[in-house]
């Protein structure tokens, strides 16, 4: 019977029936230690019988031991990975050490568990119970967490309980429950179920000491009910109740035969509740069965089958904590002697340390070699946690530094930026040996980046460089592709000309990879520093990134920003394209956002809004899933620099540009979309005053050079002519140097009159090509001057055209303005019916999911691709299919054109 908890039951319950009619979700369970979390999550399972129940728990001891847990939940499910997408069941099979192979991003085992529960939920609603989870191994909680955030129209419910005042949680995203302790009456009937022998004074003391935890409740209930509790005087003030609860576990393991704490201290220290593994272990300790049967009496431990299990975590915890630090370490060498075997090697090399008593060279490369594994099987944080405890074992301080900088690359890459600091600050503070402390000052910088800011990034980079730019020059140029980048974010061209200097004395074999890059960075200096000379080689390194010259995902993002920033917006965006699909093939979610980013910048700037909007979309909600906070900022400073909600960008700009404001790149790309959309809405000044502030920025030579056109167009609309030519020369020079001047004969044209301004619109519309949004902005200020000097004819024709375009296009406050112009000419245009572009009418995760559809790709490929369920992915398209007109998959195909 579970006591005082129906409201708690009725809303943790609400998700189960979600579940049941189709729809998934997930809810964390907090509370203290004892306040019936566990309770809580036994009677749901009772509950839903009609269910399949994917049931596991973290296990403090387990928590160095990649996918331990997520091992527990799934592998009962072993035969289904067939059904996955290949690269996820590689990895899945790969972390169970089911494999070989290497996992290619620790993100992508969380896909890959997504897809797992959505295949066991086509049988029947699936169950996920998960307690303790603030105990599980980081690998498995990250792919677990994954699959949560990103779960959508699946029949699955996902159940964790966290207990309070243990390590963090990161619940943000997901429905949190917190169990409270339970009211006097509930607390007083749950007394009288355990105890009902207490006197009344007893009972009410106990009351009032328990604070309705029910665990306290139970057990001090027991405790006093004894003799000796009954003489041992009033309960202690104050405290917290789970002191207080161990206690009185700990009471109970006192009265316990000295064997007997024995043997449970080999089931606290073992962990994976095989009791063949106690027992074996057991017996080199001169220990037998037998002597569990006190502890299975008090109930202390549960038997069942061949598991031997704590009734409670906490006695667990007190049974480890109570114990001699002699008798630990004699039962850890017990358990390592015990484990024999490849499949047992990691679990032998952590009993191994723990039964350490000093440095120990041989025990270190045991931890080095688990480490290792960890990482074949993408579980970063456990290769953190091995080197790190093999450089405590280290009997020499160069090996201990080596061990540790990899400990501190490993924590860099799981997202524990501050044990990535500590760590690589001790590496460098052991050794003279310049690789090591470039190593250890490289992870500081990237970690910097997030935490202090990218120009300190750039710095730290530059520092690490040095140290090695003659004995290893590939290594360092890694490193200032580093720097350049970062500095480029903080608009810190001295960073960017001190990288370039460096980058100048690394010799690296010539036609080369990295002979590519370090010339597209030379070039990319000489136009940070305010010169446009340098397109010709970054078109270069484009062309030969294209062509399969660079292997690094790093530099081929940088690839596709060159191409943006020298107007090759075609190849920038095929690159990207292409970058993309390879990323979601290889499954590195870790890297998507970052190609996504300069990927919708490059669609916007072609006029491909809806395909820009999807690509910050997905950018956005994958950046948020994995805790990229910093991407995600990025990625909405792209999305403000959209065209289609202008109030929504203006609602969120504010803490955008906070957030944003050590990366002037970004920040002026929200700033230029502001001044859009006040431009589009007739506000002059206000578009003037952000676009001046961009056009004036520490970024102005980069992408955001091309802000000057509209620069110049709010400044002619509110009459500031002179503020027009401001920044001219800068942008013509670009222009000349780029092939891209169509929008240079606009802003002559804005600037002119007569028959100079009539020659320079029509110059400018024979330079757009096939670039329909800056044809159609043109035409709109075409169309606006004719009908101004009177010559309607031309002007209607103008402004119909730009019209035409805006609408179909989606830009919708550019199209209302042609569409004021034309009601000032007379004509009446009709409001575009919302039903007569469908791609307008879609979500931007249901045009992707279109997109992939329309090129024949099945439901489970485009899940494999975008990191959802097949079924989320089915329920996409049952949304799209009549927002866009068709009834059947194969009329996608005529789509594939226009999308």
């Amino acid at each position: 019977m579970l006591i005082g908890r129906d409201r708690e039951r009725e809303r943790v319950g609400g998700v189960l029936v979600g579940a049941r009619s189709g729809r998934s979700g997930a809810v964390v369970i907090r509370g203290e230690a004892g306040i019936g979390k566990t309770s809580l999550i036994d009677r749901i399972a009772a509950d839903a019988k009609d269910m399949l129940l994917v049931r596991g728990a973290g296990v403090e001891s387990e928590t160095e031991l990649p996918f331990s847990g997520l091992h527990l939940m799934l592998y009962p499910h072993a035969e289904r990975f067939d059904a996955l997408p290949g690269q996820q069941a590689a990895a899945l099979r790969s972390a169970f050490g089911l494999a070989s192979g290497q996992v290619s991003d620790r993100f992508l085992i969380g896909a890959a568990t997504l897809t797992l529960l959505s295949e066991l939920a086509a049988d029947r609603p699936v169950l996920c119970l998960v307690d303790d989870a603030q105990w599980l191994d980081p690998a498995s909680l990250d792919a677990l967490l994954f699959a949560a955030r990103r779960l959508g129209a699946d029949p699955i419910a996902m159940i964790f309980t966290v207990r309070d005042a243990a390590v963090p949680f990161p619940d943000h995203g997901l429905d949190v429950v917190r169990l409270e302790g339970l009211d006097r009456t509930d607390a007083q009937d749950l007394v009288d179920a355990h105890a009902p022998g207490l006197t009344v004074p007893v009972r009410e003391r106990l009351l009032d000491e328990a604070g309705g935890n029910p665990l306290a409740l139970i057990e001090l209930a027991s405790a006093l009910e004894s003799h000796e509790a009954r003489h041992a005087g009033p309960l202690p003030v104050g405290g917290q109740i789970g002191g207080r609860v161990q206690e009185a576990f700990r009471l109970q393991l006192v009265g316990m035969p000295e064997a007997t704490r024995l043997l449970l201290l080999v089931v606290a220290a073992d962990g994976t509740a095989d009791l063949g593994v106690v027992l074996r272990a057991a017996e080199t300790l001169g220990l037998g069965a037998a002597d569990l049967g006190p502890a299975e009496e008090a109930r202390l431990v549960v038997l069942d089958g061949t598991e031997v299990r704590f009734r409670h975590p906490l006695i667990r915890a007190v049974t480890y904590q109570n114990a001699a630090h002699h008798q630990r370490i004699a039962v850890h060498g017990a358990l390592a002697r015990t484990l024999g075997g490849d499949e047992h090697a990691d679990r032998r090399a952590w009993h191994l340390a723990a039964a350490a008593t000093g440095p120990d060279e041989s025990v270190a490369a045991e931890l080095e070699r688990a480490a290792r594994r960890a990482g074949d099987r993408g579980g970063t944080a456990a290769v953190a946690a091995a080197y790190e405890r093999a450089a405590r074992l280290s009997t020499d301080a160069e090996g201990k530094a080596r061990r540790l900088v990899h400990a501190a690359r490993a924590a860099y890459d799981a997202g524990r930026p501050d044990s990535a600091t500590r760590l690589a600050e001790e590496a460098a503070h052991l050794t003279g040996e310049d690789a090591v402390i470039a190593e250890a000052t490289f992870v500081r910088a990237q970690v910097a980046y997030e935490r202090t800011s990218p120009a300190a990034d750039a710095e730290l980079a530059l520092e690490g460089a040095a140290l090695i730019v003659d004995s290893d020059p590939e290594q360092a140029v890694s490193m200032l592709t580093e720097a350049v980048w970062s500095a480029r974010d903080a608009g810190a061209h001295e960073l960017v000309g001190n990288a370039v200097e460096l980058l100048r004395k690394a010799q690296v074999p010539a036609g080369s990879d990295k002979a590519l890059v370090v010339g597209g960075l030379i070039a990319y200096g000489r136009l940070a520093g305010g010169s446009a000379g340098g397109v010709a080689s970054m078109r270069a390194f484009v062309e030969a990134t294209r062509a399969g010259g660079v292997d690094g995902l790093v530099e081929r993002v940088i690839a596709g920003y060159l191409g943006l920033i020298t107007a090759d917006d075609l190849a920038a965006t095929a690159l990207l394209d292409d970058l993309a699909a390879e990323t979601r093939a290889q499954g590195a979610l870790g890297w998507l956002p970052y190609v996504l980013e300069p990927l919708a910048i490059g669609r916007l700037l072609l006029g491909d809004l809806h395909g820009a909007e999807s690509a910050a979309a997905e950018g956005l909600s994958l950046a948020a899933d994995i805790g990229m906070d910093m991407q995600v900022t990025a990625l909405q400073c792209v999305t403000i620099r959209m065209e289609s909600d202008a109030e929504r960008s203006r609602s969120l700009a504010p803490d955008v540009l906070r957030r944003a404001e050590l990366m002037p790149a970004n920040a002026a790309l929200a700033s230029w979309g502001l001044g859009l959309h006040d431009l589009a809405d007739g506000q002059a000044e206000a578009a003037l005053e952000h676009l001046d502030a961009v056009c004036s920025g520490p970024a102005r030579h980069d992408v955001l050079i091309r802000a000057v056109p509209d620069h110049a167009e709010a400044a002619v609309r509110a009459g500031r002519p002179d503020l027009a030519r401001k920044h001219l020369p800068a942008f013509e020079a670009w222009a000349a140097a780029t092939s891209f001047t169509a929008l240079v004969s606009r802003c002559r044209a804005l600037l002119s009159d007569g028959d100079d301004a009539d020659e320079h619109y029509r110059a400018a519309l024979s330079l757009h090509g096939d670039r329909a949004y800056d044809a159609a902005r043109t035409r709109l200020l075409y169309g606006e001057w004719l009908r101004r000097r009177r010559r309607r004819t031309e002007a209607r024709g103008e402004l119909t055209s730009a019209l035409d375009a805006f609408d179909r296009l989606g830009a919708e406050r550019w199209a209302e303005r042609a569409r004021a112009e034309l009601e000032a000419l007379g004509d009446r245009p009709a409001a575009r019916a919302g039903d007569a572009d469908p791609l307008k009418r879609l979500t931007p995760q249901e045009l992707q999911v279109v997109r992939l559809a329309a090129t024949g790709l099945s439901n489970r490929e485009i899940a494999a691709q975008l990191y959802l369920s097949p079924r989320t992915v089915g329920h996409h398209l049952y949304k799209a299919y009549p927002k866009i007109g068709v009834t059947r998959r194969m009329e996608l195909a005529r789509l594939v054109s226009v999308i």
